[in-house]
């Protein structure tokens, strides 16, 4: 069963919003590259996605999976539709798809190791 593993912020200042979480709650972020900060907490983690090109317009629920590729043919018989196809990311691979009720959500899998 897939369960909701991290959640992705979009953000218009990633310093300002680094900030806030660090001092509001004591979450330590680690950068990747100039537009994206997360957690790494192994628990149900927190990414800031500054790029206007890259973030969504809501926060984006990311659903841990054990076989991308199986849950992506799931999603679409059950009436989803994909908005971002399967791409790599440091630590593992997703796809983002749009549920019937129209919240944009994705789905990942862990890279082996």
């Amino acid at each position: 069963m897939g369960r909701p593993n991290f959640i992705e912020l979009p953000t218009k200042d990633l310093a300002a919003s680094w900030a806030f979480y660090e001092k509001a709650f004591g979450m330590a972020m680690t950068e990747f590259g100039p537009t994206y900060a997360c957690t790494m907490t192994g628990d149900v983690d927190i990414g800031l996605q500054a790029d206007a090109e890259e973030a969504t317009a809501a926060p984006l629920p990311v659903i841990e999976v054990n076989d991308l590729e199986a849950t992506l043919a799931t999603v679409i018989a059950a009436g989803a539709t994909v908005t971002k196809p399967i791409f790599g990311f440091p630590g593992g691979r997703r796809f983002h798809f749009r549920d019937p009720g129209g919240n944009e959500l994705a789905a990942m899998q862990v890279d082996p190791g």
